[in-house]
């Protein structure tokens, strides 16, 4: 059988006083002397009484509970971002409910509607996929904050935090040409529609500046559908081979997890690295630093991308005007990358 919770009803039998001293006791009310609070609050702890988290939120109107969306807990990107957030809402006393969309926009809605049916006092989606959210979030207002959005809008209950997807890609490249490669590729993921466009575009202004002039068959973008870190993986695996037979020396990948699959497949070509190409992926998830050659990387502060995008929420939720955020990324260079040399 389950055993009966104890009520405050219970807490003011034994302490032989009223249940509205002792609900004010265990509110800190200053009408309970000291003594009176510290007694009740020690027969309380002694009896296991824990507090209802229902009853509470009547009162204040708050649950203090954040809902995060991410695509999916597989993604090794992710892990971090919810670290950041984490941090944050415990300091401040709040709980973070989870839930995954598996970058469908129609599971995204399902799990906001969830959320704000258990009355979260705010919302974090990762790497969003709903373009139409000003008709969709109209009968929900909550406040929400927006990750590495996919999508594009400018409704007033949304604020962004983001890291500059088209500097980062600007950042590898321009790291390539200083090694002298000219011949450099592009490979990229259809899934992450927005970050991928930011940083083809970041790619293609790099090159334009230094005088390069890219072919269409340096560029490959993966017609995937499922962001994960396996369908990434594989999208590296298989185009790859396709921008060695362009003639390129080195390629920019969306992500470290394509970077990996492009590592993947010069093993099994025998092709040597960085010896015959160089590679630089994007985030910095933690495998870049295990795999050989260890890979040069473009690193997002992912957790720092968490606490940003908390901190926001909780300006919201006090009040307070919320603000976007823009990152910057940051060059780490290990052995995937070397200078050209001619043959």
């Amino acid at each position: 059988m389950r055993r009966q919770e104890v009520s405050i009803a219970d807490i003011a039998r034994s302490a032989g006083v009223s249940h509205t001293t002792v609900s004010r006791a265990l509110r800190e009310s200053p009408l309970i002397s000291p003594n009176t609070r510290g007694r009740i609050q020690r027969i309380a702890r002694e009896m296991g009484y824990t507090p209802n988290a229902l009853a509470q939120s009547l009162q204040t109107q708050r649950t203090s509970t954040i809902g995060l969306v991410v695509t999916t807990i597989a993604d090794p990107f992710f892990s971090d971002v919810v670290k950041g957030v984490e941090g944050i809402a415990r300091e401040a006393g709040f709980s973070v409910f989870f839930g995954a969309s598996h970058n469908e926009p129609e599971q995204e809605m399902v799990l906001i509607d969830t959320f704000h049916r258990r009355r979260v006092d705010g919302i974090l989606i990762a790497s969003s996929r709903v373009t139409n959210y000003e008709q969709r979030l109209d009968h929900i207002r909550v406040p929400t904050v927006l990750i590495n959005s996919q999508a594009q809008s400018q409704h007033k209950l949304l604020y962004r935090v983001a890291v500059d997807d088209y500097l980062g890609a600007q950042m590898a490249v321009e790291h390539l040409l200083q090694l002298g490669h000219r011949a450099i590729g592009y490979l990229g993921i259809q899934s992450r529609p927005y970050s991928n466009q930011q940083r083809l575009s970041g790619y293609q202004t790099a090159l334009r500046a230094a005088g390069v002039e890219w072919r269409d068959d340096w560029i490959m973008i993966a017609p995937k559908e499922e962001a994960s870190s396996g369908e990434d993986v594989n999208a590296g695996r298989e185009l790859l081979p396709s921008l060695l037979d362009a003639g390129v020396t080195a390629v920019f990948c969306y992500n470290d997890m394509v970077a990996i699959g492009g590592l993947m497949a010069c093993r099994e070509q025998h092709i040597a690295l960085p010896e015959t190409l160089s590679i630089v992926g994007f985030d910095d998830v933690n495998a870049a630093n295990f795999v050989t050659p260890q890979l040069t990387t473009i690193r997002q502060p992912k957790v720092q991308l968490g606490q940003l995008a908390m901190n926001v929420m909780l300006d919201l939720l006090d009040g307070r005007p919320g603000q976007d955020h823009i990152l910057s990324p940051q060059l780490i260079v290990r052995n995937s990358t070397t200078p050209f040399t001619h043959n």
